[in-house]
């Protein structure tokens, strides 16, 4: 029996309306692999914490805040909805879906999974729960400012015998650094968990100016059902400081070896049930596979529209167009 076969039979045929107690985790070590900015105020966001469980000295860390891990997310699944013509991006067409806008179709896949809210057109609570995510190593360590110049046509910095002023300085993060992460999805079907994962394993770019840098590649470390959530993003990275002894810039599969060592120790403090565990050689597999799912186009339409349905169907019974099928008006 392959992993996903294994895996099936653990999620529901329909989303519910109600927390029915079912958790994915996805267990991730987030690495920069160019120069990602991470700001909102024209400066890289940090926060001062404890540096360890155990190392109780405070440093600052980067800040990747939450809508900065699940926007380029969403948007990556999203393109591909749009490529098998599940929704569509012409305003005309019937299947259109505007992202976090007044036009958003309130039943495809990143709508019902991610969540939307427009006012007084509705809302519906997103299943992927996020947080913000800290750099393993410090502030000092993990960043550095660098000067940009806007060359003109001719590949100088003066035009007309005068200088132009386009340049700028902005904080950028350094390659190699390592943000972990859980990210959790509730109540989902196996459609709908592969979509997110799907999502995890595709997106290679976040934060600003995504299309000159911010490669980043997500690194599962494990998959697991449960019946309720477990350890923060911050309290798995000091774990993790702890563990590593200073060793911070190790290389990325030595980073692997002991977040798995982390992950299962503090897994044994958790007061939860974990009806599947991922991880190892056990999730080297089970993610090829989910890959060659995601190399085929007539099994990935399939998996897509079989998501749409369930989204589609989910819609009708509890979300937005709920109300309308029962002759109710107004807010839910």
């Amino acid at each position: 029996m392959t992993q996903l076969n294994a895996l099936k039979n653990e999620f529901a045929n329909d989303f519910p309306r109600l927390a029915s107690g079912h958790y994915v985790h996805f267990i991730l070590l987030r690495h920069s692999q160019s120069f990602p900015v991470f700001q909102t105020d024209g400066v890289l966001n940090t926060a001062r914490t404890q540096a360890g469980i155990n190392t109780t000295d405070t440093i600052s860390r980067l800040v990747l805040f939450k809508r900065k891990q699940t926007t380029p997310e969403r948007l990556a699944g999203r393109e591909l909805l749009r490529s098998v013509s599940l929704i569509s991006g012409d305003p005309d067409a019937e299947n259109y879906c505007q992202y976090n806008g007044e036009k958003s179709c309130k039943q495809c896949p990143d709508c019902i999974i991610y969540g939307f809210a427009i006012g007084d057109s509705g809302s519906e609570r997103s299943k992927v729960y996020s947080d913000s995510a800290f750099s393993l190593s410090s502030y000092e360590q993990s960043h550095r400012s660098f000067i940009f110049n806007g060359p003109s046509e001719a590949g100088t910095m003066s035009e007309g015998g005068q200088m132009r002023n386009a340049i700028n300085e902005l904080d950028h993060v350094l390659p190699e650094v390592t943000f972990p992460t859980v990210e959790t999805l509730r109540d989902p079907t196996y459609e709908g968990f592969l979509y997110v994962l799907g999502n995890l394993l595709r997106t290679r770019r976040y934060g600003a100016q995504e299309t000159r840098t911010g490669t980043m590649r997500n690194y599962p470390i494990a998959i697991l059902l449960t019946d309720g959530e477990i350890f923060s993003n911050l309290y798995f990275t000091q774990a993790l400081y702890d563990e590593l002894k200073g060793d911070l810039n190790a290389p990325i599969a030595d980073l692997k070896t002991v977040a798995n060592t982390v992950v299962n120790r503090l897994l044994e403090d958790e007061p939860i049930r974990i009806s599947h565990k991922l991880m190892g050689n056990d999730l080297e597999q089970f993610l090829d596979e989910v890959s060659e799912i995601y190399k085929d186009e007539e099994q990935l339409t399939e998996m897509l529209a079989n998501l749409y349905e369930q989204t589609e169907t989910y819609c009708n019974h509890y979300g937005a167009k709920s109300s309308k099928r029962s002759g109710k008006s107004g807010k839910k």
